[in-house]
């Protein structure tokens, strides 16, 4: 950065070359100065800073001296020049405020020349000083800088600098993200201009790390259902005349294999990154994406309150607060009465919603009446208690089983079916699809399914879908390949060379998105699909409550 104290000198000294009646001592000390000898210069110029004596010559002094004192690298002594004539309005000010920014993050004081750089006002010199900025600070704290950007974001340098920290590391924390967010850096590579290609890219743990094949994939596996999904959909996009490439990589649960990969050029090229699905390699390509600039979406996952402050990362499914809400609103439509039992499973998604809803069901003016943890082995118990059996009278006006364990749906369908009871009983859509289960063959229809992108069975799209599949597999296609087809399907309507493939700003247009193979999306100012209506069955068909 020495050439730039130079460059600048070099102006001072052609300006005064013109001038008649230089002291003899200032154009000795300027030679001095060209001549690199910083410490000769450094005293020569000491004396003509008597503004008493020189006048405006002495902020020229000052200047030269603070120059001389940074080639000696001594920063302190080029602060001590530059500070009495920091407030002063002479032709050059703007170019001694750069140079005691200079000084001071040369001295690592770094608060200080970034609020020298923000009194700049001529564009040259503050493109200078920014450039100087980033040099500076390219290797500080992300600690430092993300608790820094409010005051200084409009300096270009300090939010380049904050952007290059953050793409080393690879996990930002919550406000590394939110800081991410708001200087909304252009990622480095990605073209502003895209093609009419909409790159594909599919990141799932296919195989462990220790696996050395995919042929060690198990086709009833479900990754390879949702693959299966995603593939065929990207086909059937292909043959409708949509432009889509898809290139598929293998996490092998491995940390430092994934970090590998998303170095891959087609990673970071692509328009859109699916999966991967567990949460340590969810977590890393969330961040991952979040710096490129690149949406991410987890195919299956309900649990994405990791992912509310983020820009780029999405749930495909519903995430528990919009299962509860589509809960409760479904309760409300039905006035059953303010009494509510909530049964759950020991997964994640399960024992997180059952907590939640247990909060938001009492906000909302309902009374939990019992709260439980349920398995196979006490699901029926967990019924029987409350009043569901032979003869009695339910206890409450409503129950709801947060499960997808076809274990606890049969010991649960095996109790209604020996009894009569009219309670309404909330489960998850996952129990349309448990092979033991006639809900029509019920005495009172009294099974209700929470919308979780539940597939449109009866209807012509989905038909065509399952002859297509099976007339090329030679089997029907199952819930997490229903999935990864709907995935492509929403992913190609709204990732579109229209919208130079902004996911954002197509979500953000419609409230509610018809879907092809399942009843909708409403991803508007939403990271996860927030359609949830419970459903009914009414004369062998599915109907939304609300």
């Amino acid at each position: 950065m020495r050439y730039l104290f130079v460059f600048i000198f070099s102006l001072f000294v052609g300006q005064f070359s013109l001038a008649q009646g230089l002291p003899e001592e200032y154009l000795k000390a300027k030679n001095t100065l060209l001549a690199k000898d910083y410490w000769s210069a450094i005293n020569a110029f000491k004396p003509l800073t008597d503004a008493g004596k020189y006048g405006n010559l002495s902020n020229y002094a000052a200047f030269h001296l603070a120059e001389a004192a940074l080639g000696a690298n001594q920063p302190a002594q080029a602060i001590s020049a530059l500070q009495p004539i920091y407030g002063k309005n002479w032709n050059k000010s703007d170019d001694a405020k750069y140079l005691l920014a200079v000084a001071y993050f040369q001295n690592n004081q770094k608060t200080e020349a970034l609020r020298v750089v923000k009194s700049i006002k001529i564009d040259a010199v503050l493109t200078q000083a920014y450039n100087a900025t980033f040099e500076f600070l390219k290797d500080a704290t992300a600690s430092y800088l993300v608790a820094n950007l409010e005051e200084f974001k409009a300096n270009d340098g300090y939010t380049a600098a904050l952007a290059g920290v953050l793409q080393k590391q690879s996990i930002m924390s919550p406000s590394e993200v939110a800081a991410l967010k708001q200087i909304k850096v252009t990622a480095p590579g990605k073209n502003m201009a895209k093609d009419e290609v909409l790159d594909l890219v599919v990141i799932l743990p296919f195989t462990g790390s220790a696996s050395s094949s995919v042929s060690d994939i198990n086709p009833a596996d479900f990754m390879f259902e949702l693959y299966q999904g995603i593939e065929f959909g990207v086909d059937q996009l292909k043959a409708q005349g949509q432009k889509i490439n898809l290139r598929t990589f293998d996490s092998k649960r491995n940390l430092e294999h994934l970090t590998s990969l998303l170095n891959d050029p087609a990673v970071k090229a692509a328009d859109v990154i699916i999966g991967p699905i567990y949460p340590e390699e969810s977590d890393l390509v969330s961040a991952f994406a979040e710096k490129q600039g690149i949406p991410f979406v987890h195919p299956l996952s309900n649990l994405g309150e990791r992912f509310e402050e983020t820009e780029y990362s999405y749930l495909f499914r519903p995430s528990v607060n919009s299962l509860s809400a589509g809960v409760i609103s479904g309760l409300k439509s039905q006035n059953w009465g303010t009494r509510v039992a909530i049964g759950y499973s020991g997964s994640s998604r399960d024992e997180k919603l059952g907590l939640l809803l247990q909060e938001d069901l009492q906000r909302a003016g309902f009374q939990v009446a019992k709260i439980q943890k349920i398995d196979p082995r006490n699901a029926s118990t967990f019924l029987q208690d409350l009043g569901v059996s032979r003869g009695k009278t339910a206890s409450v006006d409503q129950i709801i089983l947060l499960a997808d364990d076809p274990a606890i749906g049969q010991a649960v369908f095996s109790l209604m079916e020996s009894i009569t009871t009219s309670v309404p009983v909330l489960v998850m859509d996952s129990w349309l699809g448990f092979n033991f289960a006639n809900y029509e063959m019920l005495d009172v229809p009294n099974f209700y399914f929470i919308a979780n992108n539940t597939p449109k069975f009866d209807t012509e799209a989905m038909k065509q879908f399952r002859d297509k599949y099976y007339e090329q597999f030679l089997a029907y296609p199952m819930m997490n390949t229903v999935l990864g087809v709907e995935l492509v399907n929403w992913l190609g309507a709204n990732s579109t060379a229209t919208f130079d493939y902004d996911l954002r700003r197509s979500l953000d247009r419609q409230p509610f998105q018809p879907g092809q193979l399942t009843w909708g999306f409403n991803f508007q100012n939403s990271n996860n699909n927030s359609y949830t209506p419970v459903f009914k069955f009414e004369a062998g068909e599915l109907i939304p409550l609300q």
